[in-house]
């Protein structure tokens, strides 16, 4: 483990700052002073952007423009810059989104939170963000770095600013939101009604059967997953639908484009409950959606230049 470097993608980072917001000059610098260093000497995570999309929030590709998530924890939490409102978009608060639901203010601005790391100040619940027990730790070379870059914010108080507004609270009614958002969205509704054939047998709440969609252009693929994907009768009935949603969700937020993917669980309830993916190319019939497709996606839909995906710039 000592031999192995902390996995740093500065491309991905910057990618994943809100349009008009470049990536601090502090998290970089560290990002240079990080190189090479062992895994887990300050603290066991990667220097990699990602949107909220993937971070562990409920439907999280409608607040991609309210984070900068530039870390990633071995235990798959994100962390990163929270642009909420009334926040200041040039040193935002410091934020974790947990894997395991905990959701929580790490620290006012970016020099607290590596001011943080220095004094290995994180609880139980963010352990990743303290030295690996088996590895040399260099928090003190940390702190030497850190007290020779510019001045800054360095505070590494527990409960940040007493004016920052309550991070947990914004994640939690999130969630309940769009939860509800999409147990009472109309398309929603009627996908439900024509996959009743599929309703899950068992009685748990919890139980679901899962589908997956690619909608590329002109190409379209719907398979249920039991056994693996499989192909299923009501497929082409809901192209139309899909369709619509997708067209519905890009007039409300045009600036993400349109999805290529979906994931949805269907619960006894009728309920359904989608995840999408902006970025991924996905497979149709076995092979690569067409490039030619997915551009002309992206021509009638444009997004800003840093949210293009490497496969289709």
């Amino acid at each position: 483990m000592s031999d192995t470097p902390y996995p740093i993608d500065l491309d991905s980072i910057r990618g994943a700052f809100p349009p008009g917001i470049e990536t601090p000059r502090l998290l970089v610098d560290f990002a240079g002073w990080l190189e090479g260093r062992p895994w887990g000497s300050v603290g066991c995570f990667a220097l990699q952007g990602q949107f909220a999309d993937h971070a562990p929030i409920v439907d999280g590709s409608p607040l991609r423009d309210r984070f900068s998530l530039f870390m990633r924890l071995a235990d798959g939490s994100a962390v990163g810059g929270w642009y909420g409102a009334g926040l200041d978009r040039d040193d935002p608060p410091i934020v974790g989104l947990g894997s395991e639901g905990h959701y929580e203010l790490l620290a006012p601005s970016l020099d607290a939170l590596l001011g943080k790391l220095t004094s290995q100040a994180f609880d139980r619940a963010w352990s990743d963000l303290r030295p690996h027990e088996d590895v040399a730790c260099q928090t003190v070379e940390l702190a030497q770095w850190l007290a020779g870059q510019p001045a800054g914010d360095k505070s590494t108080a527990e409960e940040g600013a007493p004016d920052l507004p309550d991070f947990r609270g914004f994640v939690e009614k999130w969630s309940r939101d769009r939860e509800d958002y999409w147990a009472n969205h109309r398309l929603m509704a009627e996908l439900g009604w024509r996959l009743a054939a599929h309703l899950p047998k068992g009685k748990n709440a919890w139980d679901k059967t899962h589908f997956d969609v690619a909608i590329v252009g002109k190409q379209y693929e719907a398979r249920v997953l039991s056994r693996g994907p499989q192909p299923f009768e009501q497929a082409a009935s809901i192209e139309s639908l899909l369709r619509d949603l997708r067209e519905e969700m890009r007039r409300a937020q045009p600036e993400l484009g349109l999805w290529y993917a979906m994931k949805f669980g269907l619960y006894a309830d009728g309920r359904v409950m989608p995840s999408f993916e902006y970025d991924v190319r996905p497979t149709i019939d076995g092979e690569p959606a067409l490039l030619s497709e997915a551009k002309a996606d992206l021509a009638r839909a444009p997004r800003p230049e840093r949210w293009v995906p490497k496969w289709l710039a």
